[in-house]
This record gives structure tokens, sequence and C-alpha cells, in this order.
């Protein structure tokens, strides 16, 4: 069977449809051979009667010049003892042998032989009044097929996969357009909710389904929400303890105090930025070049001394770029950030794909990240076991950010370990213009 339920569904109403077509045209194919034999016998009868009382009348000398007139296409007449023959008959010579019996009556006896042959031949013997002897040859045979009809057959059997194919698309449509909802699932409040329109159950899936959307994306928005407003509320005493360390006097655990204090002032702006990445689609869409904004990037993290590069010149020179250019700054940061700490260097690097859409690449030589974590780096508050340090810890929140962004860009971030070495940050994102 079809691993599609498209094709299976399509080859069982074809195929039911299909043996209810051969069934029907069997019967009725049937029933006119039945029909073509009952009114080629009742005709033998009434020809041979007719044919036979003329042949009887008529001069034997005037007899020949009727056997042509009198000729038809499976039967006709033989002046004479005719060809010699068999008596076995077959089931469908006995009829013909019985309705010639009726058509003749008891005043011209005869005899019905088979004569041998690649076809059915029958020969019926007998004396007409005069005692001259005539044989009606019997050649039975079915009037064959009307040209026409194997087309006609080749029609509707092209009618039925058409049908058959029509009525499959059509009920799977529905289920396609929810499974295409499905993987767009945008939690968004200002995303379209799925038609909820089309047979009762289709519309009840889909009422379902826009109800689940707004359920998840009402939980998520709770949690955000909560997120946001206890890493805000958390600076304020926060920044009170910060005061009060730095008026306390000189000492180690002054230092390892403030030290504490700023790690958790980073977490709750992390926290924050988190919070309001998800909302990065409000965010309005800016014309940019992408290579000038690229550029820039890579000249500030120089300017500071950092070790980031970039080809000259990029293969996306002169592209403008419709996109939200803060949310694509906070991801290109967050990923030049993570290249820098743990491969002490960056290399940026841009390429245009089909479709108009753009490839920004940053790679690093680095540790790498064990190919069965690579997915898993993406949750917020995920880290490394090589990153809880002092030296290199983070947040666990840095690709969460530039994930949701990537999505607020409608692109994708993907990571992949480099050969030799090494991570490479892969962002594709397409114009929004």
């Amino acid at each position: 069977m079809p691993r599609t339920l498209g094709a299976r569904l399509f080859l069982i109403l074809l195929a039911g449809l299909a043996l209810a077509h051969i069934l029907s045209f069997g019967v009725l194919f049937m029933e006119r051979y039945m029909a073509a034999r009952a009114v080629m016998l009742d005709t033998l009868e009434n020809d041979v009667a007719t044919s036979v009382a003329i042949l009887d009348r008529l001069p034997a000398a005037e007899r020949p010049e009727w056997i042509g007139p009198l000729q038809r296409g499976t039967y006709g007449y033989v002046i004479g003892e005719g060809m010699a023959g068999v008596p076995e008959l077959s089931p469908r010579a006995q009829q013909i042998a019985g309705k010639i019996r009726d058509a003749l009556g008891a005043r011209y006896p005869f005899t019905m032989e088979t004569v041998p042959g690649p076809r059915e031949h029958l020969q019926a013997h007998l004396k007409l009044s005069d005692g001259s002897a005539l044989a009606v040859d019997i050649k039975p045979a079915m009037k064959p097929l009307t040209q026409w009809l194997p087309y006609v057959l080749a029609a509707q059997l092209l009618v039925l996969v058409l049908c058959s194919w029509f009525a499959v698309r059509l009920a799977l449509r529905p289920l396609a357009d929810l499974a295409d909802a499905a993987d767009r699932l945008d939690l968004s409040k200002n995303a379209p909710p799925l038609q909820e329109d089309g047979p009762v159950e289709v519309a009840h899936a889909a009422t379902a389904f826009n109800a689940m959307r707004e359920r998840i994306s009402d939980y998520l928005q709770e949690r955000v929400q909560i997120l946001a407003a206890v890493s805000h509320d958390l600076q304020t005493p926060i920044t009170r303890m910060k005061l009060r360390a730095e008026m306390a006097e000189e000492s180690a655990g002054r230092d390892k105090l403030m030290h504490d204090l700023a790690e958790i002032e980073r977490l709750v702006q992390e926290g924050i930025a988190y919070a309001r990445s998800a909302h990065g689609s409000t965010e309005a869409p800016v014309r940019i070049d992408l290579a000038s904004f690229l550029e820039s990037m890579v000249f500030d993290y120089q300017d500071t001394g950092r070790d980031v590069a970039m080809p000259e010149p990029l293969p996306v020179s002169g592209l403008a770029l419709v996109t939200r250019s803060h949310a694509l700054r906070r991801i290109l940061t967050n990923l030049i950030d993570n290249a820098l700490k743990f491969g002490g260097s960056a290399e940026v690097e841009a390429h245009l794909l089909d479709g108009g859409r753009v490839a920004v690449f940053v790679r690093d030589r680095g540790p790498g990240i064990p190919a069965d974590q690579l997915d898993a780096v993406f949750q917020p508050f995920f880290r490394l076991e090589s990153s809880r340090n002092r030296g290199t810890g983070g947040t666990g929140l840095g690709l969460a950010i530039a994930q949701q962004l990537a999505e607020a860009l409608n692109g994708s971030l993907v990571l992949r370990n480099r050969e030799g070495g090494g991570l490479e940050a892969e962002l594709v994102v397409a114009s929004l213009g």
C-alpha cells in the first residue's frame, strides 16, 4: 500500500468504482447477449419456416435462383444433401434444433448434425414435398462489438480516475490545511486564525485548533509576563544591595558580593531581554544595506580590539533587505559574543540563497557543542557543563533570545560543528517587504 493517505484513499475509491463499473458492464453485456440470442433464435424460427415454405412451393428448377435472396448472415440454404456431419450437438445447437423443429413442425422431418471445423457449424437435413433434399446451413455467431465501444469504456475509466482524484483531493484538502497551519503555528495574537468553514467535522477541527492556539498563546504570554515582571522588580533591590556593598569597607567578602550582585543583575537583564524578544515581531521593518550593516558591526568589534573578521567584498554587496534591524543586530551580537567567548575569534560571512533569502554565518574555532545538544542549547536557561564557571558562565538565554528573534524575522537559526573544530551558526532570513 502507498504511504500517503491520499494515495490509499484514491486506490480504494478507484478500485471500488472500477469494480462496480466492471460488474455493471458484465451484467449489461450478459443481458445483451441473452437478448440478442433470443432475437436470433426467434428470427431463425420465423425465417426458416417462411423460407422452407417458399422453396417447397417453387419448381425445382427455380429454387437455386432463390437461394441467394434467402441467404442471411449466420444461416442459409443448400440445395442437396449438404455436408456430412456428426450427430453430437452442443447445448446451443440443441436450442437451435428445437427452434427449427418448432418452425417446420411434423411436415418436414429433419436431422441436425454438427459439421467438424474450427468454429461451430450446423446443418439441418430435410426433404421437401417432392422428395428433393434441402439443408439449412447454420453458423451461429454473435454480432461483433461496435468499434466505438472500447473508446467509450476508456473514457468512462478516465472519468472514474478524475472523479476519484477530485473526491480525494476535496476530502483531504482541509486535513492538509490543518497540517500546514500546525507547521506554521504562530502564537502571535496578530496571526490570522485557521478558516472555520467546510463540512461540519472540518469546521469543528479548525475551531478546536484555533482554540488550542489561543490557549497555548495565553499560557506562553503569561509565562513571559511573569518573567518580565519578576526580572523588572528585582532590579530595584539589586541596585540597593550594590549601593550598600559599595559603601562597605574594602574586603575580600565585599568583592565577592559585588561580583555575585553583578551576575544576578546580568541574569535579570537577560530575563528582561528574553521577555522582550517574545514580542520581536512588533518592531517595524526597515530597509537596510546588509553588507554595510554587517561591516559596521564588525568594525565596532575591531575598534574595541576584538578579533572579528569578514571577507571583502561580501557576496551580498548592494543587497537591500527589509527586516527588523534591532532584532537582527541582537541576534548577530549574541552569536559573535559567543564565538569570541568560546573561540577567541569570530568570522562573519553572508551569502545569497534561492528565493531571495540570505544566509549569515558566524564561525569560530572553539570547542564546539556535542552533537546531541545542538538543539537543546536553544532552550531557555540551558547551559553546557563547560560553561558553568565564573570565567565563561552565562545565563543560558542568549541563544534562546536569538532563536526567538530569528522566528520574528520569519527566519531560522541553525548550529553545526565545523570540521577541524569549532562551531558554525547559520542565520537564514528573507526580506519582509
